[in-house]
Order: C-alpha cells, then structure tokens, then sequence
C-alpha cells in the first residue's frame, strides 16, 4: 500500500512506453529517477506523502523556469516545461480550488490565533501539510498575508 504512487508512475510507464508517446515517457523516467534519487539518499522507500513532495518540488522548480524562460522570451523552452508540468500534475492529488484555500488560509489563521504577518510561519506551519502537492504554497502565502494584512 505504501508505494501505490509509485506502482502507478510505473504503470504509466508501461504503457507510454507501449503507445510510443516518447515526451510523456520522458517525463515519466524523471519522476521516477527523482524518486529513485531521494530513496537512495535517505536509505528509505518513500510512501505515497513524500513522493508527493517530490513532485511537488519538480513543479515548483518546473513554474520557476517556465517564469525565467518567458521573461528571456524563449517560449520554445515555456513549452516542453508546461507539458512536463501537465504529465507531473497527472499524478498528484486534486488541486484545491481558490475558495477551498480561502476557507483552509482563514481557519488556519483562526486556529494558530496569528494576528499580525510575524505570525505567518505558524500559520504556514498548519496548512503546509494540509495543502501538500495540493496548492501553490507562494499562493497560499499571499493568501495568508491578505488575511493577516487586512
């Protein structure tokens, strides 16, 4: 049960390898290599939570170049790193919606009693593993700012 992320990466796999869909089937391979890396490093098979959070960061280092691709005008670049970002987010959970991360952001702030933006990092500290893989958490981070500033 652990690894069932893992088992339907590698399902997926299986079959872009079949259909010959070559640039998914890429993507695919550096999911798994990004896995297979941090397993290595810490000597553990990660459960479905931490690759989540390697995917995670593989979209946020994918949304960081597409940024400094666009602003170099390289839109060539822009778009194999959107695919990439659509074949990652093939496998992460339901994305909240802008609503469900007002109601998280403001039930969090109530929770943690934070009133002032020196408070952010406990509110950031409740909703990060809520939110993990979830949510843009520099999204959630002007969210919470809002609140606290207004």
């Amino acid at each position: 049960m652990s690894d069932l992320l893992t088992a339907v990466i590698k399902d997926d796999m299986k079959a872009a390898m079949k259909s010959g869909n070559k640039a998914r089937l890429g993507v695919i391979r550096l999911i798994l290599a990004a896995i297979k890396q941090v397993e290595v490093d810490e000597r553990i098979v990660l459960d479905n939570d931490c690759v989540i959070q390697v995917l995670d960061k593989m979209l946020k280092q994918r949304r960081e170049s597409i940024k400094q691709f666009a602003d170099a005008g390289r839109d060539d670049l822009v778009a194999i790193e959107e695919a990439e970002v659509l074949v990652i987010q093939d496998f992460m959970p339901q994305a909240l919606t802008e609503a469900e991360m007002d109601i998280m952001v403001s039930e969090a702030v109530a929770e943690s009693g934070a009133e002032t933006i020196k408070d952010m990092g406990k509110v950031m500290g409740l909703l990060k593993a809520k939110m993990q893989g979830r949510a843009d958490m520099s999204i959630v981070s002007l969210k919470i700012k809002a609140v606290l500033a207004g």
